[in-house]
């Protein structure tokens, strides 16, 4: 057989992987392997920084549940998407890095951007390796992935000296992993499910709190099938919102602090205890009450938590077995006083928050635009949010009614993932609406990859609540807060975006309808009040 160039090895595993897209920016050792994938069909988005590279895949991930892939140049260009990669592990979301990387045989000689990249990978990623033999690239690839995607998910780092991916070898002699990575959903011990059916059915005012693990294993249907048939109110962490939709009769978005401060019974499915959850320690939760865990690792029992049952499993699996061991052991009408003590507060609290959701003060008040905001976009949009007061702001008062639509940050709360994300999200999914809700501060990050949405002719609609600064004036310390209101529309505007620079209340809808009817990427940059922080606005 003919040879072949080890980029060719690596993009043929690609398409074997299934791979549809690469997110990159081009350099020397990673150009040759981008232009060999997109030969066998594998579409390839360039973008202006690496960082947004990795932010893309991770969004891409997110939004189809398969793995991201991204693919960074040498020395500077690995390190630039290291913040993104770190972040998708954080986040527990499948991205394969491909790092390009000086020529092993030029080590130690001080070569062109000659840097030990493995180390550095190690400590922010599930794996992270070098491949060092040309032959076994399609191996190294299928551990790659098999390793994303196993388990709790996370990101991988493949190091790819730029002298392994140019040599030759006989195709003949080259190994083709197949049937290297099975899906498979184990149930929970039965003894635990029944554990936990015990615990809730003496409980008085349970609640469910589930995570992106509900999403990895497409279990919407069986989590809406449990809360329907045990009547029991529910939540999520912000990157598993929309599993099941929020105007679901037991969903209380605004009563969630007195859910958490008073259930005397937590099933947890799907999510860590983390800063996402407060730990799930007190005072923000109940000291005396019993948590069930539903997990497909183990780790996650007793994390930060002591655990009173912990079933190891799939998610989709164990709600199934949950649901079938509570028929007849809890009525679906069990825990209606403890719905309706949420349900009025949730009702209070959101009367409350409606008059600055009709604010006409002028700078526009962060809620107001979220409200024309909500009223305009579709019910299925694709929603990213990215910043600081307005992440908040949007949490409370823009709802998500589908599983992986809502896309933000994740526990590592980076900012600047706003563009990227919806990117990523925007190449996943071509006919979606994506909205892109960004402060203007977090929007300075990643801000210049517009231009990629502009050259890809990738719809984004983003929206500015700019006030100014970095945070509320209130918040935290004034120092190194002021920006000043920039004007991005200008700047995008001047590059081919539809742009508009909104300041009176009465202006934005009709901004954001003119934003949704461009057919390329749009920013509508607001003018919002600096002093508006939200906590204390809304009373959450």
């Amino acid at each position: 057989m003919a040879e072949v160039t080890g980029s060719a090895l690596v993009a043929r595993a690609l398409k074997n992987e299934g791979v549809e897209v690469i997110f990159y920016l081009m350099g020397g050792p990673i150009s040759p392997l981008v232009g060999e994938s997109e030969a066998l069909g594998i579409k390839s988005v360039y973008v202006r920084h690496e960082q947004t590279a990795a932010m893309a895949a991770h969004a891409y991930a997110r939004a189809t549940g398969k793995t991201g892939v991204c693919a960074a140049t040498a020395g500077p260009g690995a390190l630039n998407a290291l913040t993104g990669i770190a972040n998708a592990t954080a986040d527990a979301c499948p991205v394969v890095c491909l790092g390009g990387s000086g020529a092993l045989g030029e080590m130690l000689t001080g070569g062109f951007q000659e840097m030990d990249q493995t180390p550095v990978f190690k400590s922010m990623t599930k794996l992270a390796f070098q491949a060092t033999i040309t032959a076994r690239l399609p191996e190294y690839l299928s551990v790659a992935f098999r390793e994303a995607q196993d388990g709790c998910k996370g990101a991988v780092y493949v190091d790819l000296p730029g002298d392994v991916l140019d040599a030759k070898v006989d195709e003949a002699k080259v190994l083709f992993p197949s049937k290297y990575r099975y899906t498979s959903r184990p149930l929970g011990n039965p003894g635990d499910v029944q554990k936990a059916i015990e615990i809730l059915a003496k409980a008085s005012k349970p609640v469910v709190v589930t995570g992106s693990g509900v999403l990895w294993s497409e279990a919407s249907e069986e989590l809406r099938r449990f809360v329907d048939a045990t009547g029991m109110p529910f939540y999520t962490t912000p990157q598993g919102r929309g599993v099941i939709p929020e105007d679901h009769t037991l969903f209380f978005g605004a009563a969630r602090s007195q859910a958490f401060r008073e259930a005397d019974a937590v099933l947890v499915v799907g999510t860590r205890a983390n800063s996402m959850l407060f730990n799930f320690r007190a005072p923000r939760w109940n000291a005396d009450a019993k948590f069930i865990n539903v997990n497909i690792d183990g780790r996650a029992f007793g994390h930060n938590r002591a655990v009173d049952v912990g079933i190891l499993g799939d998610a989709k699996m164990v709600l199934g077995q949950l649901t079938d061991a509570a028929k007849g052991a809890i009525k679906p009408t069990r825990y209606s006083q403890w719905a309706e003590q949420l349900r009025a507060t949730d009702a209070a609290r959101l009367e409350r928050m409606d008059k600055v959701l009709s604010s006409s003060q002028t700078p526009i008040h962060p809620l107001r635009l979220c409200k024309e905001l909500r009223e305009v976009m579709r019910r299925d949009a694709i929603v990213v949010v990215d910043g600081n007061e307005i992440l908040s702001f949007a949490r409370h008062s823009i709802p998500s009614y589908y599983p992986r639509h809502r896309l933000n940050a994740g526990p590592h709360g980076v900012m600047g993932i706003g563009v990227p994300f919806g990117i990523g999200a925007q190449v996943a999914h071509p006919d979606k609406q994506v909205v892109v809700i960004s402060g203007d501060g977090s929007f300075g990050w990643n801000g210049m990859d517009m231009d990629t949405a502009i050259r890809f002719k990738l719809p984004i609609k983003v929206v500015i609540s700019n006030n100014a600064g970095f945070t509320a004036e209130s918040a935290y310390s004034r120092v190194g807060r002021q920006l000043g209101w920039v004007r991005y529309d200008k700047m995008f505007g001047a590059i081919g975006a539809h742009a508009e620079w909104v300041e009176e209340p009465d202006e934005i809808r009709p901004a954001l309808e003119r934003a949704f009817k461009a057919e390329g990427p749009a920013i509508v940059n607001v003018k919002t009040d600096p002093k508006a922080a939200a906590g204390s606005a809304v009373g959450l």
